[in-house]
């Protein structure tokens, strides 16, 4: 069927005043169910069942957070510097830019590495399995760095492992949440990761300034030790959880996806919400049949997916260039030089600003919707980092910053500011897009590679803020705040609105080039779900569609 034909069976957009995802009428939903009977009860906003499932995996996001904030407390204590850091002429040790880097950044490369393999891993193991076999790969990294005391490139390499576990975490936990999730609840399920992300920070501040006054190991050891009940936590806890339902669906075992989906939902099999859902799954996975085998490509060449591949890649991307991380990682160093004391403290400070402000941001994904609250929050950061970088740079004393007390205080102000835009909109919202943005052939290879990316900018910031700290100061800032400005200007032009749409109706608004600044109001019409997802035949001249039939029977 040629895209012609199919735009001409779409009912006309809404006004933006309409609801965002209209239910599916009566006639639609009861030849699909095998009962002929709907239940159109209530549905429950959050069961017990869907709650214990987001908080457990939400662990994956815990150990991403605890691994990145407690190198920043490592770097600057006695003992560790003693045995890691370079001796200096003046006999006190301190870390040069590339050992710092290494041992800071090295983590991010594993990270990015082990976001791309986890993909295959998954579609093989399943999700929840895989989960469970990373957390082993993260405490293997963990023993490495522990079991030395001397050698820190052992540490160094220890962060490497320890990352491979985090890489693929952050890649199979979001993947998992969103495939389960009821999807009234599914953006703050997913965005509930980098809540934990941002727990991990703060909890790792706390034992960081717990520990530094130790004058021995215990000082950093005692950090590196608590960080492997987190993995054993999660590792144990996902084996008790069930398979994602779109990928127990896609493995033949219907009743299994059936089952868990009505369990999460909190309602009968025969449901509104449970029929509607099993029906697009089915649709699609027939349609994915006919088309055969998936190839690697198709990453590119699928129906609209190098947009889609390529916006992800740079959604996650610009979540690291807004400058979190390089506060978050360097914290110590950035407010040790405005000429506080313990910098432990700011640091504990601006970590309850991050875990308690990114609470009210998994209200904010449901509520507000994913494309206005992340333009207001790339705006709301860049107008923060604009200040800091000007303040730093012209009003500091860089020579003696006790000199200049207010700008020290005005600095660590602005940075709190940045933190609540960060932690309310790109922090948690990025993740929740990422998670919708894809079809199921794809999902999988497709965050992974856009949680490289992310994994990758890591790293590059990690590693050279040092030199080009010491090179232009604080007006390092004004980088990432054209990136955040950058950000405003890629969401209102590139990214749809997907609050409250199942997965299957997200991919046919970007399949049918739906105008960003419409998404909100768009409406499914229906049946034309089906008609979108098979792949592009090289039979068919450009700009057609290959077309194939719904099967209207969910039991297979």
């Amino acid at each position: 069927m040629g895209v012609s034909n199919l735009m001409s069976r779409i009912k006309p957009q809404q006004d933006d005043s309409q609801a965002s995802t209209p239910a599916r009428s009566d006639s639609y939903l009861e030849k699909e169910n095998h009962d002929g009977i709907i239940d159109d009860s209530p549905v429950q906003y959050l069961t017990w069942r869907s709650f214990t499932l987001g908080i457990v995996v939400s662990m994956g996001g815990f150990i991403f957070g605890y691994s990145t904030g407690q190198i920043a407390g490592f770097t600057t204590m006695d003992d560790f510097k003693t045995r890691f850091a370079e001796l200096q002429p003046d006999g006190s040790y301190e870390f040069s830019n590339v050992r710092n880097g290494l041992i800071v950044g090295l983590l991010s490369i594993g990270t990015m590495i082990g976001a791309l393999v986890a993909a295959p891993i998954a579609d093989r193991m399943g999700r929840k399995l895989s989960i469970s076999f990373w957390s082993v790969i993260h405490m293997v990294g963990i023993i490495v760095q522990i079991a030395t005391d001397t050698k820190w490139y052992q540490v160094a390499l220890g962060r490497w492992v320890a990352g491979l576990g985090v890489g693929a975490l952050s890649s199979v936990v979001p993947m998992y949440q969103s495939e389960s999730a009821p999807r009234q609840v599914r953006g703050a399920m997913v965005s509930a990761f980098q809540l934990f992300v941002a727990f991990g920070i703060f909890i790792s501040y706390l034992v960081n300034f717990g520990t530094e006054s130790i004058k021995s190991t215990a000082s950093w050891r005692i950090t590196m030790g608590i960080g492997f009940a987190w993995p054993l936590i999660l590792g144990i806890g996902t084996l008790f959880l069930p398979e994602s339902p779109r990928f127990a669906y896609r493995n033949g075992r219907v009743e299994e996806a059936r089952e868990v989906m009505s369990k999460l939902y909190g309602v009968p099999p025969n449901h509104r919400c449970v029929v509607q859902e099993m029906k697009d799954m089915k649709d699609k996975l027939d349609e994915e049949r006919a088309a055969g085998t998936a190839s690697w490509h198709e990453i590119i060449t699928g129906p609209r997916m190098l947009y889609r591949t390529l916006l992800g890649i740079v959604l996650q991307s610009l979540q690291q260039l807004t400058g979190a991380n390089f506060l978050f990682y360097y914290g110590n160093t950035i407010f040790t030089s405005t000429g506080l004391d313990n910098s432990y403290v700011t640091q504990i400070i601006l970590g309850a600003v991050n875990f308690g402000m990114t609470i009210p941001g998994l209200y904010i994904v449901e509520h507000y919707g994913r494309r206005n609250s992340l333009m207001i929050g790339a705006a709301w950061m860049f107008i923060c980092f604009m200040i800091w970088a000007s303040i730093g740079h012209f009003a500091l004393d860089l020579a003696n910053p006790p000199n200049t007390p207010q700008a020290g205080t005005a600095m660590i102000v602005f940075t709190c500011f940045f933190i609540v835009g960060f932690s309310t909109t790109w922090g948690p919202i990025i993740w929740s897009i990422c998670s919708e943005l894809y079809p199921a052939r794809y999902r999988a290879i497709c965050i992974g590679i856009a949680t490289a990316a992310n994994w990758t900018w890591n790293f590059l910031i990690s590693f050279f803020t040092p030199f080009i700290s010491s090179s232009i100061d604080f007006a390092y800032g004004y980088v990432f705040a054209a990136c955040c400005f950058a950000g405003v200007l890629v969401v209102f032009f590139f990214v749809n609105e997907t609050q409250g749409r199942t997965l299957e109706e997200v991919d046919t608004m970007y399949v049918l080039h739906v105008k960003p600044w419409k998404s909100s109001s768009w409406s499914p019409p229906d049946g034309i779900i089906s008609d979108m997802h098979a792949a592009p035949s090289t039979s068919k001249q450009e700009g057609e569609v290959e077309h194939s039939e719904p099967s209207h029977e969910i039991r297979e």
